[in-house]
């Protein structure tokens, strides 16, 4: 269980620093990098569109709403600065 959660973590850490990479790559697209910056909004902010303490639907708008604007960002990047941001990342 512990090697689980620190396998995630380190997972965690490292879509992170991806997505940073992205945000700093400057083949990126504006829009691109506007919806990560969003979804990362989004994500700290302490207000939500559908309040958490709304049983099942106050979680269920973070588990979709952060992965679509991720989703739609990266469909927006070119191929290659994800495969070399994704590179630096694996390397490090």
């Amino acid at each position: 269980m512990l090697d689980k959660l620190r396998s995630f973590g380190v997972t965690i850490k490292r879509e992170i620093s991806y997505y940073r990479l992205l945000i700093k790559d400057r083949r990126t697209p504006k829009a691109a990098k506007i919806l990560l910056w969003v979804a990362l909004g989004y994500l700290l902010m302490p207000i939500d569109l559908i309040p958490d303490f709304i049983p099942v639907l106050g979680h269920l708008d973070d588990l979709v709403i952060i992965p679509l604007l991720v989703v739609l960002a990266l469909r927006m990047i070119p191929e290659e600065a994800k495969r070399d941001c994704r590179a630096s990342v694996t390397a490090s």
